[in-house]
């Protein structure tokens, strides 16, 4: 499967942002997908993962509150909304598939597909 993360961009502090996933060359039923991000200097970290058939999500503790992940798998995408931003939010944002489906787990080591990120940037 082939995943392209769009949607980031620059917004203020307080401010909500929509990131979108599109997957090609499979359907995204057969995967759990999650969004991770990585912050200049950081190790890349998990926002929220969703199961295959959006029955179940976990979150990050940082995002809590803050964050919807969802799914249409008839439109083989996955979104996520980022909602009162701060600039602590500042990352490249992935989203990432993986196939064992019968695990939900928010550790990147589990998904072996990744798409190319897409900036976010908060501004205080």
């Amino acid at each position: 499967v082939q995943l392209q993360a769009s949607g980031g961009g620059l917004v203020q502090a307080g401010g909500s942002l929509g990131l979108s996933c599109e997957a090609s060359g499979d359907t995204l039923r057969r995967y759990n997908m999650g969004w991770f991000r990585q912050a200049p200097g950081k190790e890349r970290a998990g926002v929220a993962c969703i199961s295959s058939q959006g029955m179940r999500a976990y979150y990050a503790d940082s995002v809590v509150g803050r964050v919807t992940i969802s799914r249409d798998n008839a439109k083989n995408t996955v979104d996520l909304l980022l909602r009162s931003l701060k600039p602590e939010d500042t990352a490249v944002y992935y989203c990432a598939a993986d196939r064992t489906i019968a695990t939900l787990i928010l550790d990147s080591r589990e998904y072996a597909y990744w798409g190319q990120g897409t900036q976010v940037t908060v501004s205080s």
